[in-house]
């Protein structure tokens, strides 16, 4: 990073079974994502198929993004929210 790209955004591609449901989960995370570095997020879901979610965010440690990203906890977050095939996060400044 450098003094012209204070932060870092993360954008994460996934589909999900429900959107509500999924939702749901995304909203009760926001203190963990908060305590990893991770701010600022926005939801947009997919104009022909609404379970089908991008999110983009603001990382201003990706180390501890990483560590959180990598972590069993969000994985069984994501389980249990309905999160369906792969997931994908890409990371740019």
């Amino acid at each position: 990073m450098s003094a012209q790209h204070p932060t870092e955004n993360l954008t994460i591609h996934h589909k999900v079974k429900d959107d509500p449901t999924w939702r749901k989960g995304y909203d009760e995370r926001e203190t963990s994502r908060v305590a990893a570095g991770i701010a600022n997020g926005k939801v947009f879901r997919g104009a022909e198929d609404l379970n089908d979610v991008r999110i983009l965010q603001d990382v201003a440690d990706m180390g501890r993004a990483r560590a959180w990203l990598t972590g069993e906890d969000l994985k069984a977050a994501m389980q249990k929210a309905g999160v369906v095939g792969p997931t994908s996060f890409h990371v740019s400044v």
